[in-house]
């Protein structure tokens, strides 16, 4: 059975070609800036498209020996390659924009050009929402940024079908540099945000949700199984993967096969917490005379939830 993120990607793929030749065609057959402004990105939009579909099949590939983590990371490099481009993309967009604004554009069938965009624009939308969804289904990072991108896609169409419509109906031919320039204003912010999440990503950075339900969910185990305690709180998200570690204590006379017994439900308690991801759990397991275990401390954790017990 084929991979449905596979799939999602090849239809992404095929649509970039689609809307790169449809807009060229209707910039040489109008002559705007507003319009090239669209192919521009989508010119982009093309190349990110491609480096994403490397990045899918790179991503889902199993730890090896030289990447015992996996290679899941790949994602927000290509999040962050993606929001690259589009920012780019959006420079472009604006100094031509400003060019065409000083010299004055010329402008011709723009009807023909109100049609195409038209069209185009509504595959898009159909596109993105597809490749949002089947990315939310499966937990990747790269099909959701590529969604993403496609719907600024559609808007920056949607922005260049309004400014062109004014144009036709007013014959006020300054109208169509201005609507580039917005254009690319608000591509030059998408790509910012999408940079920003590559960091957050590759920085692993961990969401306050997560964290208030993994401890939560602790809290509760702890107290079911009759485990003395937790400390050492740790936990990453490599795009689908959740890593998580903590240190339990236990009573003093429990024989080890109990200890490692209820420690096992506690991660089963924890895994249930992300029922759409690959969860990996270390526990490491203490005698309730922690300080016996550990008679020269814990080093000093960096998470602020370490210090939970």
């Amino acid at each position: 059975m084929r991979d449905p993120r596979k799939t999602a990607m090849m239809a992404s793929l095929a649509v970039s070609f689609l809307m790169l030749a449809g807009k060229l065609a209707a910039y040489f057959v109008t002559g705007s800036a507003a319009i090239f402004s669209d192919a521009a990105e989508s010119v982009i939009h093309l190349m990110a498209t491609a480096f994403v579909g490397f990045s899918l099949w790179y991503a889902v590939k199993p730890a090896d020996t030289g990447h015992p983590y996996g290679h899941g990371k790949i994602a927000y490099l290509s999040s962050g390659f993606e929001g690259g481009m589009i920012f780019i993309a959006a420079l472009t967009i604006m100094y031509t924009a400003g060019h065409a604004l000083i010299v004055g554009p010329t402008l011709q069938k723009l009807g023909t050009g109100l049609l195409l965009i038209g069209g185009l624009s509504l595959v898009n939308l159909v596109l993105g929402f597809y490749l949002i969804r089947t990315g939310r289904q499966h937990n990747s990072l790269v099909l959701i940024a590529n969604g993403k991108h496609v719907l600024s896609d559609m808007w920056t169409s949607l922005g260049v079908l309004i400014g062109i419509a004014l144009v036709w109906l007013t014959d006020l031919v300054w109208l169509d540099p201005v609507v580039a320039i917005l254009v690319g204003l608000n591509l030059a912010w998408t790509g910012l945000k999408l940079i920003s999440q590559s960091y957050d990503g590759l920085m692993e950075r961990v969401s306050d949700e997560d964290s208030q339900a993994l401890l939560a969910e602790l809290d509760a185990a702890v107290q079911a199984h009759t485990i003395r305690g937790y400390h050492q709180v740790r936990h990453r998200r490599v795009n689908d993967q959740v890593w998580i570690e903590y240190h339990l204590h236990f009573p003093n006379h429990l024989s080890l096969a109990e200890a490692h017994e209820r420690s096992h439900a506690v991660e089963e308690a924890v895994i249930a917490l992300f029922p759409k991801d690959q969860v990996v759990v270390t526990a490491h397991l203490e005698p309730e005379a922690h300080d016996d275990a550990h008679p020269d401390g814990h080093a000093e954790p960096a998470d602020p939830l370490a210090e939970v017990a």
